[in-house]
């Protein structure tokens, strides 16, 4: 009796003993913990996410990949997979398991020797500690602060908040952050969406998620699925036949198809730099900001593909084969050989083959996984050696000129040639990526709201962006914003513009500057519409000295084409450098009637709570919200508060000019689209820059190409040769099963019926006649031309009207913006040469007493 009581004292001493320890211990250790109020009203960071105009998601920005989803709306299966992999108890313990912590102790010492996985002891509220308030450090004093803080979580936060935060946090590899980016990510599937097998591996993640890759673990994922899948069962969730059918389902990822995300990267970085300029940087990365913007996806295809097509056909013409990726020297193991060689940049989109034979006629080649095809010789024919310093091989005539055995290459599947013939199966074409670059953007002239942005061959070459950062000088894309301030000064489509040669005196000792036409030869006098249509570089430089420089640079500022130019002549031929954005814009100015617009990409940004904290449409529209049957018949009245910059009528006639460029100028390729369409081609000094900037009533597009490094294109490449086809291929995809709308005119124009060719009234000798839209009591009288200048009636020389009427003629040649220096152009017969001076002040349209009825400039 005296053992039994030393005994139970002996016990009762090492309990208090115990309880006093620890005590202590949780005294000591409790000090100094972290803060963890902050938790009630914690958000954690989500990603933000950009979205086209139909909805479909375009990209996300994030430093962690999450998507916050409430407990609420947290799927049962999923909770319950979760529950049972990592806390079976979690809603009946206080933050600490004891009795866990007991039976994972006896369930792993059972297990001892088996291939099981252990049994861990911490709950999920351990681990919401760990992760929010502590580190990852391995120690027992960490073990203890995190029970301590988790004892203390359960008073101040609710068993479902405690899971709300963990699921949303927890890391589950491949890139995720929570569970509704896990299913994402691993599925392509919502949270509901899920099965028991796919919920059971999310939850099988948190202990290694890079241990469980499910295609490089392939077997120790399922291993841990099925055990989750198990433990499901034992805790009731399911029923036994929902685990044998839960255990086979196979276990396959299924990243995002491209059906449901839009392919748009220089757009979406466009986004996100907009993005962090107006909200910050932490607020676009943490804040689940859905970002929507104006992208087409349909237009931005059509653009990708174009300017794509565009530039390989360019880079197959004018440069050369650049050689094989590399050459296997074995054919050991060639599919093998294959798959460990990877595509350069830009090639994402065809495959890698090797040359295995070659015949006179083709190439034979194999591909992964075995595939076997070949090379028609017409698929090859262009692939001339490129040597250093623009310089070629000799010439080649069967495909063992191009091609070695052993070749690894880059091909892209073709059905038929050029000309149409069909291929045989399994064929080929020789693919590179080109070294020259561009850029297509697309644009609603009426709004600004832009559809398509392509900024290069490939994002994954450079992240530059050619349509929004690239500064290049426009070339005679510059040329409208001349003439329509002519137009504004008292000129009109039929004012004649002496074309020939002069020199222009710069000012005390600089060299006399001779500009010169692309083509070399002169018309005389010529209507104003022709110097655009046949973009006459000499016509526009005596236009631009006549109205004077300061005017020209001010319609380049008010367009939005420049922040600043120098107020010299070269520039009135394009010389002041800009980007296709820019461009696109200033041509929707004139398309649109003259109203300021200015390029958007954002049409609006919600919150993590879905409210609208900005817009880019700030009108107020006080009926906007009409519902209900009357909304079927009622249009609310949206005020229209766009800036007048330009008369419309003005703005109209250079519309109609710019229609003559694609009718008979130098993108004549054009006239037969089948749609109205207007535009401009653009050409720098050495054929470096080749431009288009063209338009319908409601699209407008430019399409820019140069190399990065600025060197010619080529001797006889120009805008049309190089960005109208571009422009074209894009123009009639954009456009097909669309109506056929006419360009709107405004009010206060008289429609006359001319000669385009003289600018004279139209008789029924002429070959051709248009009609021309001139402001009330400016248009030509008795058959002459009406000029601002001397009160001197005059007629178009026949040197005119002859480049303009005779077929071929004109078409397709392009102005280049000449150097300011002596002698850059052949010195002119004396006898004729004329000498300009820096103009006088320029009457303006509204000046009509100093207006004449004809004369030349």
């Amino acid at each position: 009796m005296r053992f039994l009581s030393a005994l139970f004292t002996l016990a009762l001493l090492l309990v208090v003993a115990g309880g006093i320890a620890i005590v202590t211990l949780f005294s000591h250790y409790g000090k100094d913990l972290p803060d963890y109020s902050y938790l009630k009203d914690y958000q954690p960071p989500t990603l933000s996410r950009i979205y086209a105009d139909d909805g479909r998601m375009m990209a996300t920005i994030a430093e962690e990949q999450r998507v916050f989803v409430p407990i609420k709306a947290i799927p049962k299966r999923v909770i319950e997979a979760f529950l049972s992999a990592e806390d079976q108890d979690f809603y009946h313990h206080n933050g600490v398991d004891y009795s866990g912590i007991a039976r994972a102790i006896f369930i792993n010492l059972q297990n001892l020797g088996r291939d099981r996985h252990p049994m861990g002891a911490s709950t999920i509220t351990q681990q919401v500690a760990k992760n929010m308030l502590l580190t990852n450090e391995v120690s027992i004093e960490r073990k203890i602060k995190e029970a301590i803080l988790a004892t203390r979580l359960e008073k101040v936060l609710s068993k479902d908040r405690i899971l709300e935060i963990y699921l949303n946090e927890i890391f589950l590899g491949n890139r995720s952050y929570g569970v509704a980016a896990a299913a994402l990510n691993y599925f392509n599937k919502s949270l509901d969406e899920l099965t028991v097998a796919e919920a059971a591996y999310l939850a099988a993640l948190p202990k290694a998620p890079n241990s469980y890759n499910p295609v490089r673990d392939h077997e120790a994922a399922v291993a841990r699925r099925n055990w989750v899948i198990e433990r499901m069962e034992m805790n009731g969730y399911i029923t036994h036949d929902e685990e044998q059918t839960a255990q086979k389902e196979p276990l396959e990822m299924h990243p995002r198809g491209e059906a449901e995300v839009v392919t748009a990267d220089y757009f979406s970085e466009e986004v996100r730099r907009l993005a962090v300029e107006k909200f910050g940087e932490e607020e676009v990365l943490d804040g689940g900001l859905a970002i929507k913007t104006s992208l087409d996806p349909r237009l931005q295809e059509i653009a990708t593909k174009a300017l794509r097509n565009g530039l390989i056909s360019f880079d197959r013409r004018e440069r050369g084969w650049r050689g094989p990726v590399t050459r296997m020297t074995s054919f050991s193991d060639w599919q093998k050989q294959l798959k460990r060689i990877a595509i350069p940049p830009g090639g994402e989109e065809w495959e890698l083959a090797v040359v295995t034979g070659l015949t006179n006629t083709e190439a034979q080649i194999g591909l992964a996984d075995d595939k076997r095809g070949s090379i028609p010789w017409s698929e090859m024919k262009w692939a001339r050696r490129e040597l250093p310093d623009d310089q070629f091989g000799p010439a080649i005539k069967r495909p063992v000129d191009v091609l070695a055995m052993g070749d690894v290459i880059m091909v892209e599947s073709v059905k038929a040639g050029e000309d149409g013939k069909a291929y045989p199966a399994n064929s080929y074409t020789l693919r590179q990526v080109p070294v020259v670059q561009g850029a297509l953007v697309a644009l609603d002239p009426n709004t600004g709201r832009v559809f398509a942005v392509n900024g290069g061959f490939s994002s994954h070459i450079s992240q530059f962006d050619r349509a929004t950062q690239a500064m290049r000088q426009p070339g005679s894309s510059f040329k409208p914003f001349v003439y329509m301030a002519a137009l504004d000064k008292g000129f009109t489509p039929s004012s004649l513009i002496m074309d020939a040669p002069f020199e222009y005196v710069q000012g005390p000792g600089l060299p006399l500057w001779r500009p010169e036409n692309y083509d070399g030869d002169y018309l005389g006098a010529t209507p104003l519409r022709v110097g655009i249509e046949k973009s006459r570089n000499v016509m526009t430089v005596r236009l631009a000295n006549a109205i004077g420089m300061p005017t020209v640079v001010e319609y380049a500022k008010k367009f939005g084409i420049a922040d600043d130019m120098p107020e010299l002549l070269s520039f009135s031929l394009g010389a002041k450098e800009t980007t296709p954005l820019r461009m696109a814009t200033a041509y929707g100015m004139i398309v649109n009637g003259g109203k300021k617009i200015s390029p958007s990409f954002i049409d609006r940004v919600q919150d993590r709570d879905g409210k609208t904290i900005w817009r880019a449409d700030q009108r107020d529209c006080k009926d906007c919200q009409t519902i209900g049957w009357l909304a079927d018949a009622f249009s609310p009245d949206v005020p229209d508060t766009r800036e007048q910059i330009e008369d419309p009528r003005t703005a109209y006639q250079m519309v109609s000019i710019m229609t003559g460029v694609v009718q008979r100028g130098t993108a004549a390729r054009l006239h037969d689209v089948g749609f109205p369409l207007a535009g401009k081609t653009g050409t720098t000094n050495d054929s470096k820059d080749a431009w288009f900037i063209g338009f319908t009533p409601d699209l407008v597009a430019a399409v820019y190409v140069g190399f990065d490094d600025p060197k010619p294109l080529g001797s006889h490449e120009t805008g049309a040769s190089v960005a109208v086809p571009i422009f074209r291929e894009f123009i009639t995809e954009a456009m097909k099963d669309k109506p056929a709308v006419p360009f709107r005119q405004p009010p206060g124009l008289r429609m006359v019926r001319i000669n385009p060719a003289t600018g004279a009234l139209a008789s029924l000798g002429d070959k051709i006649s248009i009609w021309e839209a001139y402001i009330p009591d400016t248009e030509p009288q008795d058959g002459q031309v009406r000029s601002i200048l001397d009160g001197v009636k005059g007629a178009a020389s026949e040197d005119a009207a002859a480049a303009f009427s005779t077929p071929g003629v004109g078409i397709g040649t392009e102005a280049v913006n000449p150097t300011v220096s002596g002698g850059s152009s052949p010195v002119p017969n004396p006898d004729t040469l004329q000498r300009l001076v820096p103009p006088s002040p320029s009457p303006t349209k509204s000046d009509t007493s100093t207006m004449g009825t004809g004369g030349l400039y």
